[in-house]
């Protein structure tokens, strides 16, 4: 379930997985699998000593809230509209609550997330960049300090909310957590993970 996360830029945001059964994240308008988002922030991490960081990524992003949907529609069952609710027919949210766990296997659903989202959004290069003076990052429009980024982070490694089914993260997200570990400097300076 995507939280509200503060922005430099654009104030309250919302950031995290939308559905159980994909490992996509996004960040209000942007959308990206979170195997992509962490090999990204391994590589911001292992760059962490440098004067500056710049890179592209390469995000899905959708413009119009229609077209992304009713996420809590969708949830509940009643309204599937947009790339939400056409994910949500194809994958439902499970009808026993403790059955609602973020699946740690769900990149394997990727070839079919993307079919969908073809449908609505549109493959853009954002620019993402480090200012290790201000200590801000900036990800395409959105601007974050590093307090406000690193819980960006600390929600993948959970799961978000409802967290990693049985407490099983993936490869990549124990892969971003050591690489940030064993760069923590900049921004990444006293980052906690915890369990």
């Amino acid at each position: 379930m995507p939280l509200a996360f503060d922005s430099l830029s654009h104030g309250t945001i919302a950031f995290g997985f939308f559905n159980i059964e994909s490992d996509m994240l996004l960040c209000d308008r942007y959308f990206l699998f979170a195997d992509e988002f962490c090999t990204c922030i391994g590589d911001m991490a292992e760059k962490a000593g440098e004067q500056f960081y710049r890179a592209s990524w390469r995000v899905q992003v959708i413009e119009k809230a229609e077209e992304i949907g009713d996420l809590m529609g969708a949830i509940h069952g009643e309204r599937f509209t947009g790339f939400l609710g056409e994910l949500y027919r194809r994958f439902p949210f499970p009808q026993q609550p403790e059955e609602f766990k973020q699946n740690p296997a769900g990149a394997q659903n990727q070839p079919l997330v993307t079919e969908i989202i073809a449908r609505y959004g549109k493959v853009q290069e954002i620019k993402v960049a480090v200012d290790p003076n201000t200590m801000e990052i900036e990800l395409g429009a959105y601007r974050f300090n590093h307090l406000q980024f690193q819980e960006l982070l600390k929600y993948v490694w959970r799961g978000g909310y409802p967290r990693w089914k049985n407490e099983i993260r993936p490869a990549y997200v124990l892969g971003m957590k050591n690489n940030v570990l064993l760069n923590s400097t900049g921004i990444f300076r006293e980052i906690e993970f915890g369990d």
